[in-house]
């Protein structure tokens, strides 16, 4: 099932109230976080704590807030593939408790499964009852799409597809998100491995750069699966989705039994109600399509801001 883009009028119904997060012709807009020495989150600083750059230049920042009560597009991606499938059960339940607990009247959610190809459960809604009723279809995938009678999302010819981790996040952001307004958040639930994407990671991170969507990881592995299959190679780093979260401004949560998938998601929760936001006229003010990097500084040399490497200077499209 391809992955379809957000209808105008639930778009224009979302717009009315919404607060844009974006890059727009004359201001760039910035949400991060800030984390001390032991990775606790910090809430309670001002503008006057932060300076900014853009490709290295100091900017002026026109305005600063503390936002906690913007609201959140969240597309949550889970993987399907046969690594995971001891752990979907787990993974419905505390997702849709999640739900249960994060979604407000302002805010949407729709839910995606990835394995040998994509699969929206659920398109936008903030119904949790409709998003439990999506978690409900999660069944692991074994299958190797890619063939000519079973194309996928993205057409492959010459590689098999098993867990199309790059594609589900390309197809989320440049489908679903790219034409959202408000914050916007990819959370990936999977043990990191890709096989058979289409896209490059580099292309993942583009596409969601691009719709101003922030990706938190939460890398969840079955050790008994690959042990048990006699596989090495499988579920052995983070690095993938550690590049896609700190390019975006996310974050990478391990779950294991001293940190279970409830309190991950409560983690989450905590941090995406305690962002700041920064924005700034960039002194460059060439709408070339070219990418500029974003450093924000910190005044306390022990606290850590967690934000986007950059941003693409797109023309906006009339």
């Amino acid at each position: 099932m391809r992955l379809v883009a957000l209808t105008l009028f639930s778009a224009l119904c979302f717009a009315q109230d919404a607060p844009t997060i974006k890059v727009d012709v004359d201001v760039v807009n910035i949400l991060f976080n800030v984390r001390d020495k032991r990775g606790g989150l910090v809430g309670n600083l001002e503008k006057g704590d932060f300076s900014i750059f853009e490709d290295g230049k100091q900017q002026e920042v026109k305005y600063f807030n503390r936002e906690t009560d913007l609201p959140l597009t969240i597309g949550l991606l889970i993987d399907i593939s046969a690594s995971q499938g001891n752990l979907i059960e787990i993974e419905k339940d505390a997702a849709s408790r999640f739900f249960g607990e994060v979604l407000r009247k302002q805010d949407l959610a729709f839910l995606i499964s990835f394995g040998p190809d994509t699969d929206l459960l659920q398109d936008y809604t903030n119904s949790p009852k409709l998003l439990r009723a999506g978690l409900e279809g999660l069944k692991v995938n074994t299958d190797f799409g890619g063939g000519p009678l079973n194309p996928g999302p993205v057409p492959t010819i010459y590689q098999p597809r098993g867990t199309i981790l790059y594609d589900a996040v390309y197809l989320a952001s440049a489908d679903q998100l790219k034409g959202q307004v408000g914050r916007k958040v990819l959370v990936l639930i999977t043990d990191g491995e890709d096989e058979g994407s289409r896209y490059k990671i580099k292309d993942a991170i583009e596409a969601a750069q691009k719709a101003d969507a922030i990706v938190y990881g939460f890398y969840y592995v079955d050790r008994a699966f690959y042990m048990g299959h006699g596989l090495t190679f499988g579920g052995v780093s983070d690095s993938a989705l550690r590049q896609m979260s700190d390019e975006t401004g996310g974050h990478v949560y391990h779950v294991d039994q001293k940190h279970p998938l409830q309190d991950a998601f409560r983690d989450l929760q905590d941090e995406m109600r305690s962002q700041y936001a920064i924005g700034y006229t960039p002194t460059n003010s060439a709408k070339d399509g070219g990418y500029r990097k974003i450093e924000i500084r910190a005044s306390n040399k022990d606290f850590k801001v967690q934000a986007r490497k950059g941003y693409f200077a797109i023309k906006p499209q009339n």
